[in-house]
């Protein structure tokens, strides 16, 4: 049964959201342009201790609005052992605007702040593209293969050459865009719960940090009572949320490799991927039964 103040609730969280977007991004603003401007290495480290110390904020800000308006059952397993100065290559399943701020609540404190790979296009969007260029997000083109390719390995090789001295983690959804039943049918994809994996991204990440990554993180969303919109979570309607961490080691043959120009390669990280994201159908599709 919906709450009769589910509305209102919905109110006061996109106002303390809109809140904190403008309290957050307006304060970052001022230190990102001396970034920008002052490039010498002490004066951009000191800005980024000030850059990542503001966006810890903007994601405990939102954590503590998401407990104001509902009481989520949480049910987090596979992050003993994870550290915070440590370089992770972390995957997700996505189904929902929703995932990103779960992914950021779950791994806030246990893991280098997760660093999205971006459209370059993005980098040129007022306000935000300074702001994401500031936190260091690495933008990359997406191109089908061969001398593209390896352009754009060359522009997110230069993005992410800071990653190999901090340490960073680095987050890339498979799918490519969020799973709908519409898409999951046009798409025809063999996976009951997940459209098809799309391996260039990983490649790319692999390319250019494959040797300095400590492991490769694959993180289960499950939603037991439904898929929630954006909002479902402002009007506080999440009830239930499952997420499942898997620590794996990044096999050696994979940790580097020309995934445009060697057929080996590109079949076995296609293979290897196919064979996480099959073990992730069966999760999900017990979880699922359980509760049905």
């Amino acid at each position: 049964m919906k709450s009769p103040f589910a509305a209102l609730k919905g109110g006061v969280a996109s106002l303390i959201l809109a809140a904190n977007i403008l309290v957050i991004f307006s304060t970052m603003m001022p230190f990102a342009l001396v970034k920008l401007l002052l490039p010498p290495a002490p004066v951009r480290r000191a800005m980024d201790r000030v850059l990542n110390a503001l966006a810890q904020t903007w994601i405990a800000v939102n954590g503590w609005w998401m407990s104001l308006v509902q009481e989520i059952d949480w049910q987090v397993s596979g992050l003993e052992g994870l550290q915070q100065r440590a370089w992770y290559l972390v995957s997700s399943n996505h189904q929902t605007w929703v995932d990103i701020l779960v992914l950021q609540k779950v791994f806030a404190g246990r893991i280098p702040f997760l660093k999205f790979f971006l459209k370059r296009e993005l980098m040129y969007v007022p306000f935000m593209g300074l702001a994401w260029w500031a936190l260091d997000f690495p933008f990359m083109r997406r191109s089908g293969g061969g001398r593209d390719f390896a352009k754009d390995l060359s522009a997110t090789r230069k993005s992410c050459e800071r990653f190999r001295m901090i340490p960073t983690s680095v987050i890339n959804f498979l799918e490519g865009t969020r799973r709908t039943e519409a898409k999951h049918a046009a798409q025809q994809s063999p996976y009951q719960h997940l459209l098809k994996p799309k391996v260039g991204g990983l490649a790319m990440a692999l390319a250019v940090m494959g040797d300095r990554f400590n492991s490769y993180l694959d993180v289960t969303i499950v939603y037991p009572k439904g898929v929630p919109t954006f909002w479902d979570l402002l009007c506080g309607r999440l009830e239930q949320v499952v997420v499942r961490v898997r620590e794996l080691p990044i096999p050696a043959t994979l940790a580097q490799g020309n995934y445009a120009a060697d057929p080996g390669y590109r079949r076995e990280l296609q293979t290897w991927v196919q064979g996480v994201w099959e073990e992730k159908d069966r999760f999900i599709d017990g979880v699922v039964a359980v509760r049905q």
